[in-house]
């Protein structure tokens, strides 16, 4: 049976979230650019609910509500509220981020700089504003910890402010730098005539910058910087290119088609040429990752908004396309992913955040999430290279008390997890297969379920490909108020989706069918909020 142990607290400051600019009414091949509607609650039925028993996990639990009730009093001098009305709503996630209030959808400008991860987001403060597209913002030190900070850019005259990215110009290579602190760049799509003051006004892409590490941004008096090429060209990615000390721009144009440009300004843009992306649209992505770890042996990878990626080799001013686009998350809320720039060579990790696209939240505040941060790392299997993405290290700054389990058999009808209940948990697992036919969580109603025959893990109505190593299972869950993001095989398949939970199900259960399995070893984590100082 599973062993518990209280978690030892790191201390942390406290840190908030924030929002970002919201969604577009305009076609495109995805639901990205609808406007947002108020979510109603779906006729969910539950599965069989298993009675919640009281035991050993009853002090863990009360262990982890004391963390957060003694961080009530920062958190209401922070926003002037009690904390149960701001970050504690019943389907608030606690370790995801979400505005305070409003709409977000894409991540945008994710960069870091002199400690700070920047995460800005398309937002919509007020629902149902008019041409209300912004860019919301928010840092954080440790990328689980956010402070929502002032909303960042607002739109104009040449449209409401939609998806881009930002850098650090270490060089000042666009002459904005003034005082001792790097210049940060955001570039960014202007949607002309998606709003009244914009109306005739085109696409562009438009340049804003900061001189005070992000907390001000004034618009570059000559936008924009790159003019209309298609009727709704929009979501520049912008990289600096060492070998050829030039900037790098990834744009999306139309269908599946994508432009590469570069600069040596940001500011004067020339075009590389075209590159098709089948099943790709949106908010593409290009970096380059060594592959399994080797400094020497390099791949440049592109995504674009859905995940998929496409692996090849670029040099300056051509990308070879190698393989893909391969497909490494299977959910139902995974979109518009983007990763991290100006990320130090002595942490060296390439680090992506998604929006949970399209979740329900009925009658909150604040509308959509984030998906938990992962690292990418690009690895060798037999069909070639490819993506795995696993939860970033620093989740471990919220663990609490900690049950686990090792070499137990697991028969049809056992459960480990008996008697634990709650909301938050990351959850770690390998198991290997042995007799069973299928073997898998039920956390808080939902199943998690890996079949043995059909070698697929499904979770929420979606399923991925995933095979077995050995007869030998990996997986890796976490489980906040309203999501699953599950992990198989060190993160070579992944499904991120969201639902409205049962609030009177915090049971958690594992479990095999037609034959035992072997749980070489469990172990589950409480988590505490995020929110709550520690």
């Amino acid at each position: 049976m599973l062993s518990a142990q209280d978690g030892s607290g790191v201390q942390r400051r406290y840190r908030d979230q924030r929002r970002r600019p919201g969604t577009r009414a305009v076609q495109t091949p995805n639901t990205k650019h609808q406007t947002p509607e108020k979510h109603q609650a779906s006729n969910t039925k539950y599965p069989d609910r298993t009675d919640l028993r009281f035991g050993v996990w009853s002090f863990s639990g009360v262990w982890c509500l004391v963390f957060g009730v003694l961080a009530t009093g920062p958190l209401q001098a922070a926003f002037g509220e009690p904390v149960e009305k701001l970050y504690n709503e019943t389907l608030r996630p606690q370790f995801h981020f979400t505005a305070k209030k409003g709409w977000l959808n894409d991540p945008n400008g994710l960069v870091f700089y002199k400690g700070d991860y920047h995460l800005f987001f398309q937002h919509i403060p007020v629902p149902g504003t008019v041409g209300g597209q912004i860019w919301g913002h928010a840092v954080s030190r440790d990328l689980v910890h956010w402070e929502q900070l002032a909303n960042a850019i607002d739109r104009d005259r040449h449209g409401p402010i939609w998806s881009g990215s930002a850098v650090v110009d270490w060089q000042n290579t666009a002459g904005l730098a003034k005082g001792s602190d790097k210049t940060l760049i955001a570039i960014y799509t202007c949607a002309g005539g998606q709003s009244p003051e914009s109306k005739g006004e085109p696409f562009t892409q438009c340049l804003a910058y900061s001189n005070d590490r992000g907390r001000s941004w004034t618009k570059y008096e000559n936008n924009p910087v790159l003019q209309q090429i298609t009727s709704e060209n929009r979501d520049p990615k912008v990289i600096w290119y060492e070998p050829t000390h030039k900037w790098i721009l990834v744009l999306y144009k139309t269908g599946h088609t994508f432009g590469l440009f570069s600069s040596p300004d940001l500011k004067t843009w020339s075009p590389l040429h075209d590159l098709e992306i089948p099943d790709g649209a949106e908010c593409p992505d290009i970096f380059e990752m060594p592959l399994n770890g080797k400094a020497s042996d390099r791949r440049w990878i592109i995504t674009s908004a859905n995940g998929r990626y496409t692996i090849g080799q670029f040099d300056g001013a051509k990308f070879t396309k190698e393989s893909g686009p391969h497909r490494v998350d299977w959910g139902k809320n995974f979109y518009a992913v983007q990763t991290f720039s100006d990320i130090p060579k002595n942490d060296g990790r390439r680090i992506q955040i998604a929006w949970m696209a399209w979740a329900k939240y009925p009658n909150m505040p604040f509308d959509q999430q984030m998906s938990f941060p992962c690292e990418l790392t690009l690895h060798s299997f037999p069909e070639g290279p490819r993506i795995c993405r696993q939860p970033v290290k620093e989740i471990a700054l919220l663990h609490c008390a900690k049950h686990s389990s090792k070499n137990q058999v697991l028969r049809p009808g056992d459960n480990l997890l008996a008697g634990l209940n709650g909301e938050l948990f990351d959850i770690q697992a390998e198991i290997d297969l042995d007799q069973a036919a299928e073997i898998g969580f039920k956390l808080r109603g939902e199943d998690v379920r890996y079949s043995v025959v059909e070698q697929k893990l499904s979770c929420l109505g979606q399923s991925a490909p995933i095979n077995s190593v050995a007869n030998h299972l990996k997986l890796r869950i976490l489980l906040d108020r309203t999501s699953l993001e599950v992990f198989a095989n060190d993160g070579r398949a992944s499904l991120s989706s969201c639902f409205v939970p049962d609030p009177s199900n915090r049971s958690l259960a594992i479990y095999a069918r037609a034959g035992p399995c072997r749980v070489r070893s469990l172990s589950v984590w409480e988590l505490r909020s995020a929110w709550a100082k520690n």
